[in-house]
């Protein structure tokens, strides 16, 4: 059987005890985990040319290990010349062990290479404790090669998280290693799980 990955090690051996004292949980089960992770490429001008949306397809397929799926339009919308059932994008929800090895070189490698990197913004939690952030360029992922680029693609990564509370997820989060610009400003409340979605 193959090793488990780094971070789900780090999650099982050392947050969760963490939290357990922290939070005065009671059972592992009651930490909050990592439930999956979704990412998304829009891709504006696919809808004039399937090609762009392959390219995006094929390198967001290598980026995270799992084959991207392409999305497309529920209806029409004529400003922007897209017709309903017209590819827009590409989208992929990774889980268990494939969403720990992105994880990691997502925060490890990935991350450490954008420009002038410091830190991501802690406000983009909803509030059930999801965290959603945007990458500008596919290109600091060393699996893509950038010579072969067809046209610079940002893409949406939403963590899907189990806590309920934003204070949670950020403390869940900080703990796997999340680089945070800031500390988020409101304090952490267990008494009472916020389940609404923004």
């Amino acid at each position: 059987m193959k090793n488990k990955p780094n971070l789900q090690e780090l999650y099982e051996k050392r947050i969760v005890p963490e939290m357990m004292k922290k939070f005065s949980y009671k059972n592992p089960m009651q930490v909050p985990s990592i439930k999956k992770v979704a990412v998304n490429m829009g891709v504006g001008k696919g809808a004039e040319d399937i090609k762009i949306v392959e390219a995006a397809q094929q390198e967001l397929t290598t980026i995270t290990g799992q084959r991207a799926v392409i999305t497309r339009a529920k209806k029409a919308i004529s400003n922007f010349k897209i017709r309903e059932n017209s590819p827009v994008g590409c989208r992929v929800t990774l889980r268990r062990r494939i969403m720990y090895e992105f994880l990691e070189r997502l925060l490890r490698v990935a991350l450490p290479r954008v420009r002038d990197f410091r830190g991501l913004g802690p406000r983009g939690f909803d509030q059930g404790g999801n965290y959603t952030f945007g990458i500008q360029e596919q290109n600091i992922f060393p699996e893509i090669e950038t010579d072969r680029l067809v046209r610079p693609q940002g893409m949406d990564v939403t963590i899907v998280i189990n806590s309920g509370s934003r204070e949670l997820s950020y403390e869940l989060l900080s703990l796997f290693g999340v680089p945070f610009r800031t500390k988020i400003e409101k304090p952490v409340q267990t008494s009472k799980a916020e389940t609404a979605q923004v």
